[in-house]
């Protein structure tokens, strides 16, 4: 697997496409002055789409406010105006089908929700608001913990998904936009701020494209693309200021990950930029049903806030495992960490029965203007860091890397202006 491997993405990843017929929701009733709740007129407006064959749904011009948003089949979201989202919890039920940090559960919906459909998009230059902040779903964030715990030990225990059910009385937030089990998906143009939670989650689903979209929330969790077991996704000529991970691939998590056993592959970024929080492009950490060929290019990485450039992230609780990585043309202004994180002993450590793999992972044509580290990467001695590669690569940096159990090889890299041939010049 090289880069050809990204031009097959390319070739495989097709966005939907749909009949020229128009279903503005003011048809419905619709009325976009910020108060009036558009949810019915919504609805009505994409089951006769749906009925029709499929068309746009037209969001026009106004602020149009709602609660959950159902997306079926053949259904083109067009948001024009304003999407201004419900923060009452209600309108986000009944519970649905959906992932919480890589475990299965029935919760409150996602705010754009769509399960089992073909063929549906998100489009147009209009913004999607979550209304969030400290004294609605932000809060949850302090809330969440035992809610969490509990959830992780009914995936530990095999608890079924009938008996998992959240919703009213708990406290975990659900994603905004999250296409679950869908096939030929695109979300194109819009800005997403205020988000409760992750911004846009396809779980599950396959030939998803993702561009052109802001995100603008810097909220807790408010990660801006989580791809969670999903097969050739392409995301391309986003601007992330996101509250976490700008974008994050995830196979599920624990004992749930093993159960559902789908990784995620066949992903390509490109023409990115990407500014806060975390890890620019990150790995995990709820990849136990692993990740492989994922290729980033052409990006634009870096904020005063930012950590990582790549963040690999796992360890003995996740497992799983990360192989065919490649980044080639990144351009890195500053970060607050290491260039590159994977390091086995992050959070839980060498704590439990699952061994993360790590192999195969490419930086070429990568210049760093300032970052605190080069790299961090601590493998297992039962499981090192395998084949990672740095190619043509310049660093500005001010602390030495850390590396233990991993092999590295070199070629025409520089750190500070020294050539780097062995990595014992890196410490």
């Amino acid at each position: 697997m090289g880069w050809e491997g990204a031009d097959q993405i390319l070739a495989d990843v097709r966005p939907p496409t749909f009949p020229d017929a128009d279903f503005p929701i003011t048809a419905y009733g619709a009325i976009g002055d910020g108060s009036t709740d558009a949810t019915k007129a919504i609805r009505a407006a994409i089951e006769a789409c749906h009925a029709a064959g499929g068309g746009r749904v037209v969001v026009p011009e106004g602020t149009f406010r709602t609660g959950a948003v159902h997306l079926k089949s053949y259904v083109n979201l067009h948001v024009a105006g304003t999407l201004l989202f419900s923060t009452d919890p209600a309108d986000y039920l009944p519970v649905v089908q959906t992932r919480y940090e890589g475990l299965e559960v029935l919760n409150y919906s996602p705010f754009i929700y769509a399960h089992g459909c073909t063929d549906i998009a998100i489009t147009g230059s209009g913004t999607l608001d979550g209304q969030a902040d400290w004294d609605n779903w932000w809060g949850w964030f302090h809330e969440c913990d035992e809610d969490f715990a509990n959830l992780r030990a009914q995936s530990a225990f095999g608890v079924p998904l009938q008996e998992r059910v959240y919703g009213p009385g708990y406290h975990l937030r659900s994603s905004f936009i999250q296409p679950y089990e869908c096939t030929n998906v695109l979300i194109e143009g819009v800005t997403i701020v205020r988000s409760p939670f992750w911004e846009v989650h396809p779980v599950l689903c396959r030939n998803v494209t993702v561009q052109d979209v802001v995100v603008d929330t810097q909220g807790p969790n408010n990660d801006g693309v989580d791809v969670e077991s999903c097969r050739s996704v392409v995301i391309r000529g986003c601007t992330f200021d996101a509250g976490d991970d700008c974008i994050a691939i995830k196979s599920g998590r624990e004992a749930d990950g093993l159960m559902v056993n789908v990784p995620s592959e066949d992903i390509l970024i490109e023409d990115c930029v990407m500014r806060v929080k975390y890890g620019a492009i990150t790995l995990g950490s709820d990849m136990t049903g692993g990740v492989r060929n994922v290729f980033a290019r052409n990006c634009t990485i870096g904020g005063p806030a930012l950590y990582f450039g790549l963040y690999i992230k796992t360890n003995s609780i996740r497992g799983g495992f990360a192989e065919n990585i490649y980044l080639r043309d990144i351009a890195i202004s500053n970060l607050l960490k290491e260039v590159v994180q994977c390091n086995f002993f992050r959070g839980e450590g060498d704590t439990g029965p699952l061994t993360p793999a790590v192999r195969n992972v490419e930086l070429r044509d990568v210049t760093v203007r300032h970052a605190r580290n080069a790299l961090m990467l601590r493998g297992y001695r039962r499981s090192p860091i395998q084949d990672f590669r740095l190619v043509d690569c310049d660093f500005t940096v001010d602390a030495p890397s850390t590396v233990q159990h991993a092999a590295l090889t070199f070629d025409n890299v520089t750190v500070n202006g020294h050539p780097i041939t062995d990595v014992h010049q890196l410490r």
